[in-house]
């Protein structure tokens, strides 16, 4: 099996036999029919991957990462808080009737901020540093921003990113408050793995460790059964992940300079339903 079947399985596992249940407690998230959308979670999951070693994309339910990797640089290299921007319906939900988020996300990492070296904002922080100052301890993006929060549609899940630089390896902290384990544990952990695979490409570093800290892991009440047959599917080896190596400046790379060589997974035949 594929490390990242093994560490999802484990996780849901987990939760399900220990974690604990919401369902005498108000919840805000909620099905599209109205019903309150109850959880099992645990507090506070830590795992870390080994980029160098294994691409972390699960065989035990297809993800698609094409999809993924558009979605992480709608957020990261255009910088968008709107879903015209984007080349699936993820967002759709929670964007008014221009196609935006609010404050959220891509806005977020695309303010401008004053620094000694001229203003910036953190993406192109965290390119410069890693190209200047890379084993600086103050490299990392947050998109929490209490001052915007009234005006995000959603607050970010995902909302923190700490780069570290080891002996010429370039490593992330992903820092998420919330993660729906079923629909978007994998989804969230390939798109960081091919941002940080990213980075370190154009600052001519090796790549190493993702390390992904979930606050509140969750699995909803609708989705147990869908990943309880997951469990029983066939796990493959990992897949392969090839970058276009031309690629030198980070707001270059397109979906197509992505290839994933021997992916075997199986679809899932169910449609996942998110809560909101």
């Amino acid at each position: 099996m594929s490390y990242a079947d093994k560490v999802f399985i484990e996780n849901c596992k987990d939760i399900i036999e220990n974690g604990f249940w919401d369902f005498n407690q108000q919840v805000r998230p909620h099905w599209e029919d109205g019903t309150p959308a109850h959880t099992v979670k645990k507090f506070c999951l830590v795992n870390r991957y080994d980029l160098s070693k294994e691409f972390p994309i699960l065989t035990i339910r297809k993800t698609f990462f094409k999809s993924a990797i558009d979605e992480i640089l709608w957020i990261w290299q255009k910088k968008s808080n709107n879903v015209n921007d984007l080349n699936s319906h993820i967002w759709d939900s929670w964007a008014d009737e221009t196609g935006s988020i609010g404050k959220a996300y891509g806005y977020q990492l695309g303010v401008k901020h004053k620094y000694k070296e001229g203003e910036m904002d953190q993406v192109d922080r965290v390119l410069y540093d890693l190209k200047h100052n890379p084993y600086s301890r103050r490299i990392l993006t947050s998109i929490y921003t209490f001052q915007d929060l009234h005006e995000m549609n959603l607050y970010p899940c995902a909302y923190s990113m700490t780069f570290n630089v080891t002996n010429g390896k370039l490593n992330g902290i992903l820092n998420q408050r919330s993660n729906d384990m079923v629909v978007a544990n994998n989804w969230n952990v390939v798109q960081y793995s091919v941002l940080l695979m990213m980075f370190a490409q154009v600052s001519g570093l090796e790549v190493g460790e993702l390390v992904h800290v979930i606050s509140d892991a969750h699995i909803y009440d609708r989705h147990i059964p869908a990943l309880k047959k997951m469990f029983e599917n066939p796990q493959y080896e990992a897949p392969k992940l090839i970058i276009n190596k031309d690629v030198k400046n980070f707001y270059d790379f397109t979906v197509d300079d992505f290839k994933l060589v021997d992916y075997k997974s199986t679809p899932l035949d169910t449609k996942l339903e998110v809560a909101i």
